[in-house]
């Protein structure tokens, strides 16, 4: 199943997609965020699928992001060993951890705004872990599977030349800026998700291959890394994680820098496509 929210911005409403069909979700829930997750939400709305209970509904054209509101999207760098190649550097030691701000996060279908006095505005096709369940000092890797909700798609967009000229050593002044994190276009149950450790991710601008690559070249595994940031930070219900871009960005030097009027395309394997117009400020 496909958990997803509809319509305008600021007034989506839950929906769940089911053998082809779509279902409405407020007889269980206000929406998905961190509450519902927290509280069996998906269980429940297994229940009510299998008893027939919840009503269809039609998709209210404007697809939002999957997850209303994440408290924080937590976000790795350098994490593809075929990225790292590209960028010149080694492949790091220790998961490399930043963050963005949560109002970056748009829907999967939502333009790319270019910022004022941007030049260098990049795309970065991610696979998302979508926390279920407060995680703080898990003992292992194997402890962050029951910790993990589900899976959804992301693109880490981000603008180099605030990203690494202007950013006193730090990464942020380059990631947060407004729409620069597309989110969805649904929410798939982590156990639902066959081997998270080998999706196929791609993406395209203007129809032209950039990124191709799986999750199998992956330096930290999603366990891994759930259990890593549990060391330094509470993970909370409803919280983003962005686990690293693969090979292809605009940053190594073989592809031109997003423009206004570009289109970017992307997709994971079961997790859906995005598509979003570039526009200016």
């Amino acid at each position: 199943m496909e958990l997803m929210r509809t319509g305008p911005a600021g007034s989506e409403r839950p929906v769940v997609r089911h053998d082809g069909r779509t279902y409405d979700l407020r007889p269980l829930t206000h929406d998905i965020d961190g509450a519902f997750l927290a509280g069996g939400g998906i269980d429940r709305v297994r229940g009510a699928l299998a008893a027939g209970t919840l009503p269809e509904t039609p998709v209210d054209g404007r697809i939002g992001a999957p997850v209303a509101r994440p408290q924080a999207v937590i976000c790795i760098g350098q994490n593809y060993a075929a990225h790292a190649a590209e960028m010149g550097a080694a492949p790091p030691a220790s998961p490399v951890v930043f963050l963005k701000h949560p109002n970056t996060v748009v829907g999967p279908y939502d333009d790319v705004r270019i910022p004022r006095g941007a030049e260098k505005v990049d795309w970065e096709v991610e696979l998302a872990v979508v926390v279920g369940r407060r995680a703080r000092y898990l003992d292992s890797p194997d402890d962050a599977w029951e910790h993990v909700a589900g899976y959804c798609l992301s693109n880490d967009v981000s603008e180099r030349g605030f990203q690494f000229d202007e950013s006193g050593g730090q990464w942020s002044k380059g990631k947060c800026c407004e729409t620069f994190n597309p989110l969805g276009p649904w929410l798939v149950p982590a156990d639902e998700v066959h081997d998270v450790g080998a999706l196929r991710l791609w993406s395209t601008v203007n129809g032209e291959p950039r990124q191709e690559s799986s999750t199998r070249d992956l330096i930290f595994s999603v366990p891994y890394l759930v259990w890593h940031l549990s060391q330094y930070l509470v993970l909370e219900p409803g919280d983003v994680v962005n686990t690293g871009t693969p090979q292809g960005v605009a940053l190594s030097g073989r592809f031109p820098y997003l423009r206004s009027g570009d289109v970017y395309e992307a997709g994971i394997e079961g997790l859906g496509e995005q598509r979003q117009s570039v526009t200016d400020e």
